[in-house]
Parts: C-alpha cells; sequence; structure tokens
C-alpha cells in the first residue's frame, strides 16, 4: 500500500502554465509529472553530492605581471583588455 501525502505547492503562474502544458502533452497529471520532476531533482542532487570536491592545484608560477594589482579592479580589466587585444 502506497501512502500519499497532500501539500501545498505554490508557484508562479508562468511556472505553473508551463507544467501543465507539459503534464498534458505527456498524458499525464500535474500531480504524476511534478512527482517524476521531484524524483528526477533528487537523483540529480545525490549523484551531484556523491561526487568528490573540485580542488584548485596550485603551480609554481612567476606571480603577477608588474603593474597588476588586484585591489583595483577597474585596472585588472583594463589590463585584460590590452591582453585580449593583442
Amino acid at each position: 500500500m502506497v501512502r500519499r501525502m497532500r501539500t501545498t505547492v505554490r508557484l508562479p503562474d508562468d511556472l505553473y502554465a508551463e507544467v501543465r502544458s507539459a503534464a498534458s502533452v505527456s498524458g499525464r497529471t500535474i500531480t504524476a509529472f511534478l512527482e517524476d520532476a521531484v524524483r528526477v531533482a533528487l537523483v540529480d542532487q545525490s549523484r551531484a553530492s556523491s561526487r568528490p570536491a573540485y580542488r584548485v592545484q596550485p603551480f609554481a608560477g612567476r606571480g603577477l605581471q608588474p603593474g597588476v594589482d588586484l585591489d583595483d579592479s577597474s585596472a585588472l580589466m583594463d589590463l585584460m583588455d590590452l591582453d585580449a587585444r593583442d
């Protein structure tokens, strides 16, 4: 026996219209469509959480180029624009 919990879900009007349309096209009820969507989201979340965390590997470089000030974003953008033109 499958027990079901009744709940209220509030959706923006435009999203509800898309859900209603997609459910209709697929020949399912809105409830069945939302159940499937939630199941897919839970599987995706489970897969994402089982991936190892991405780690940035530092490299032995020469540091910042002369004249680069990381605290001055405007000047940094100007330097990046110059590099893009070369």
